[in-house]
């Protein structure tokens, strides 16, 4: 069954987020993940939405979402992402 992380994202460090998703699709490629979303222009339709990043990730199923988020490469990533950002992160499981 698919998983998806869904995050959602406000960057207070431009120059560090960039050097986050320099290569960030580069880091799939051992991994059967795939960017549905990053979208920094969202239309809020209801409610509230504080952020200016939404990204959404499928992977094949919930070792492999783990298996990538646990990474070492991943990992070395993500610390630029704690640096320039602050993020609310998911994982849902899809119907299919």
């Amino acid at each position: 069954m698919s998983v998806y992380l869904i995050a959602q994202i406000n960057v207070h460090d431009r120059e560090a987020y960039k050097k986050y998703t320099k290569g960030f699709l580069a880091m799939f490629g051992g991994y059967k993940g795939e960017v549905i979303v990053a979208d920094e222009s969202v239309e809020l339709m209801e409610g509230e939405w504080p952020y200016q990043r939404t990204v959404i990730i499928r992977f094949d199923d919930e070792a492999e979402a783990k298996r990538w988020y646990n990474s070492p490469e991943y990992k070395a990533a993500a610390a630029y992402r704690f640096e320039g950002s602050t993020t609310n992160l998911i994982m849902t499981r899809g119907l299919r």
